[in-house]
């Protein structure tokens, strides 16, 4: 090897050497000149947030929400439904914010067409989503906006809180399980499914219905069907039911829980869930007129019948002769 090619092998290496060196110096001062300073409280909100980033809360996931907090002066509009209470409260320590007081949810399906209230009227035959399905036609059913039973909603939760009843064909909640996310209520289609707060003692009166037509062609589709006739709404004392679209509606927000409701609707479309049965109502009481012993029919016929009195009429004068 001759003397030119050495000192280019090692002009090579030292311009290489320099290059790296000044790219790590140019680098150094790039990162700090654009860092960007974190707050290092995020990481403590994310520790305490359940991770199950189901986007129940309106972000991406917990690092989203975590980071919402951090840079929030309140709290009121922020909350992880499936943490809750508890959890907000935890977030609320290390932020020194107060949460606000939210009650449970629950989600809710409002439809009740079952196979036997909505037989099916076709069969379909193509790719088991209800998005894909709703897109295409109406459904297997004669109701346009009932549930169709695919179960987009049972894959998009999470928790195994939603299943589809082999009996009834329609999706059922486990409120041990549910935690509000609101993932199955965004995957339906038809918007059937819903989060009401939950309740105390988890009871709930609402409207397990949302077809819109006019109440006999609602009524022919599906016999469990809202025929939007009023008489809850005309029930209700505290203005809680509206009807509208043909379809009513109850506001748990301004429901009492009284049920009259419930016994005033002709198709069975609202529902009660978790309430104690109704006492029987108690016999009436005999009046005392009616405690009053009446004499019977054969004691009156042994005894032996009264002679009418005769009427005694005055005797005629004789009339006397004209001369």
């Amino acid at each position: 090897m001759n003397i030119s090619t050495i000192l280019f092998v090692v002009l090579a290496l030292v311009i290489l050497g320099l290059t790296g060196l000044l790219a790590s110096v140019l680098l150094s001062y790039v990162a700090r000149k654009f860092k960007v300073e974190e707050d290092p409280r995020i990481d403590l909100v994310q520790e305490v947030l359940p991770g199950a980033n189901c986007g129940g809360c309106g972000f991406a996931g917990c690092r989203a929400l975590a980071e919402a907090c951090c840079k929030a002066d309140s709290l009121d509009s922020l909350l992880c439904p499936v943490g809750g209470a508890e959890t907000m409260k935890k977030v609320g320590d290390i932020l020194g914010l107060t949460p606000a007081v939210t009650e449970p949810k629950v989600a809710v399906v409002r439809c009740n067409g079952t196979c036997e209230a909505r037989p099916k009227t076709n069969e379909y035959d193509g790719t088991r989503s209800c998005k894909i399905m709703h897109n295409l036609y109406a459904g297997e059913t004669g109701c346009p906006f009932g549930c169709l039973g695919c179960g987009d909603c049972v894959a998009a939760c999470k928790f195994d809180a939603i299943h589809i009843d082999p009996v009834t064909g329609l999706p059922t909640v486990d409120e041990d399980k549910c935690t509000a996310c609101g993932a199955c209520a965004k995957a339906c289609p038809r918007n059937i499914i819903e989060l009401r707060k939950k309740g105390p003692k988890s009871r709930r009166i609402f409207v397990s219905c949302v077809n819109k037509d006019k109440g006999a062609i609602a009524r022919k589709a599906c016999l469990n069907a809202c025929i939007g006739c009023g008489k809850c709404q005309k029930e209700c004392q505290f203005d809680a039911i509206t009807v509208e679209n043909n379809v009513a509606y109850i506001d748990f927000t301004k429901c009492r829980m009284c049920r009259k409701c419930v016994s005033a609707c002709p198709t069975g479309a609202i529902h009660e869930l978790n309430f104690p049965p109704k006492p029987a109502p108690k016999p009436v009481e005999p009046t005392q007129a009616e405690n009053k012993p009446q004499a019977d029919d054969s004691s009156r016929s042994q005894q032996p019948a009264q002679p009418k009195p005769v009427e005694q009429r005055p005797a005629e004068q004789p009339r006397q002769q004209q001369v």
